[in-house]
């Protein structure tokens, strides 16, 4: 009897392995949040987003230098040589050497420029609009390399499936031409076995191409491949949306969606940019002043050298009358583009609504999925021990006991899976409102690893 029992040993052995998988909070490994900060360092998307901020932070003061005095200077110097031929009675040669020099110093300040006016409120929206935008890009840094990161676990506990699921066939394999041998048992379960035993080997060869495309992923986002990767820790238990009422969720998303605000501030933008355009049918008004000095050792005619000064201290007024239909046209313009920018923030609007709806769904489903998964998979291992002690004796046949191992591995990969289906829904729905951040990746990373 003691050749069965071993077997017997092994499985629970091999079942106590995969329950304690999930749940290993020892494993050594860079965590999540490691991994996620490598990702600022070296991820291109979140690099561009950053340098595109800092770029728009500069056309507030752009647009107010428009706004303040303008100063200037300029200054010339010449050195004159005239040599002439008179062809006259007596012929005459006159000739002078002689320099010349001015500097002018001029200044202006805008008094009724309104389109500078809405220029600088425009660059102020702007600026504020650039908040939103690199929000969305660590929004989806976040998502992106949680994704990342889950699905390399969840690859890696596919190989070790693969592997463990090998070796129990190629123990029910050996098992089985040991019956047939001793003449317990037919080629019949022999071959059932091998042809088993041949199709797990194809599917650990798969998973682990499966793992390396997973590693990869995760290097394009951090750039290196991560030694090991912790998993999650013990206790995971999956928690429902609080309030758990899909109205409130969508309510918000609709005020505090990152992508809803940043189409608010672009339809801002657009409706100033209108008004810009028809102040080009005003008058404008500016504070002029300049004041020039002027110095000559000689001139073409005499040899007495001159100093001049001037100032001039004055408003402009500049009355536009007609300029070929261009303010016109420009007004016409902008107004489509206001009207194209309303009809893009009611696109968003309605992008909210839904991902706020299906990050709800998408957190309830997961976290039901998981307790699902969760029974299924104990229930498959009662079963399966149901069935090897039915073989032993006698009445479940060696196909009984593989077909039932198999809904055991099945149902381990549905629970791994379910669990990171729920913690990839829950950052959805955080993002879907704009609340997603780093500290819900710090909560996050505390459940990993222990």
């Amino acid at each position: 009897m003691e050749p069965k029992r071993q077997p017997k040993a092994r499985r629970l052995a091999l079942v106590a392995c995969l329950a304690a998988l999930l749940a290993s909070g020892a494993a050594a490994g860079e965590d999540l949040l490691q991994i996620y900060r490598e990702a600022q360092k070296y991820d291109p998307a979140i690099a561009a987003a950053r340098s595109q901020w800092e770029a728009t932070q500069e056309r507030v003061p752009q647009a107010r230098s428009a706004l303040l005095p303008q100063l200037s200077a300029s200054g010339a110097a010449n050195v004159n040589t005239y040599d002439a031929t008179i062809n006259s009675t007596p012929k005459v040669s006159p000739s002078a050497n002689y320099g010349q020099g001015n500097l002018t110093f001029s200044a202006s300040q805008p008094l009724y420029r309104p389109q500078y006016a809405v220029a600088l409120d425009q660059a102020k929206e702007q600026v504020a609009q650039s908040d939103f935008t690199l929000a969305i890009a660590q929004q989806d840094l976040i998502i992106r390399t949680t994704v990342a990161y889950f699905d390399v676990l969840l690859a890696e506990f596919n190989v070790y499936l693969a592997e463990q699921q090998k070796i129990a066939v190629a123990e029910q394999l050996a098992q089985a031409k040991r019956n047939f041998e001793v003449g317990t048992a037919t080629i019949t379960d022999t071959n059932e076995a091998q042809a088993k035993y041949d199709q797990i080997v194809a599917t650990e060869i798969q998973t682990k191409n499966e793992l390396d495309r997973r590693r990869t992923a995760l290097r394009a986002i951090v750039g290196h491949f991560p030694a090991s990767l912790k998993p999650l820790g013990p206790g995971f238990d999956p928690v429902l949306p609080s309030p758990n009422a899909v109205d409130y969720w969508v309510d918000r998303a609709l005020k505090e969606n990152l992508s809803v605000r940043f189409s608010q501030a672009n339809y801002d933008i657009a409706s100033m940019e209108v008004e810009r355009a028809k102040a080009g049918h005003l008058p404008t008004l500016d504070l002029v002043a300049s004041a020039t000095a002027q110095a000559s050792s000689g001139s073409t005619a005499s040899d007495f050298s001159s100093n001049s000064r001037s100032a001039l201290f004055g408003v402009v007024l500049n009355v536009p009358i007609y300029q070929g239909g261009f303010v016109n046209s420009r007004v016409r313009e902008t107004i489509s583009l206001q009207d194209k920018a309303r009809a893009d923030l009611e696109s968003a609007r309605r992008a909210a609504i839904t991902n706020a709806q299906d990050g709800f769904s998408g957190v309830n489903s997961a976290a039901a999925a998981v307790r699902a998964f969760q029974q299924a998979a104990a229930s498959a291992e009662v079963a399966l021990q149901s069935n090897i002690l039915g073989q032993e004796v006698g009445i479940r046949t060696n196909l009984d006991v593989l077909l039932v191992q198999q809904n055991v591995f099945t149902a381990r990969r549905d629970v791994a899976n379910a669990y990171f289906q729920y913690i990839i829904a829950v950052l959805r729905l955080k993002a879907s409102v704009g609340s997603l951040t780093e500290q819900d990746l710090e909560e996050m990373n505390r459940r990993l690893g222990g």
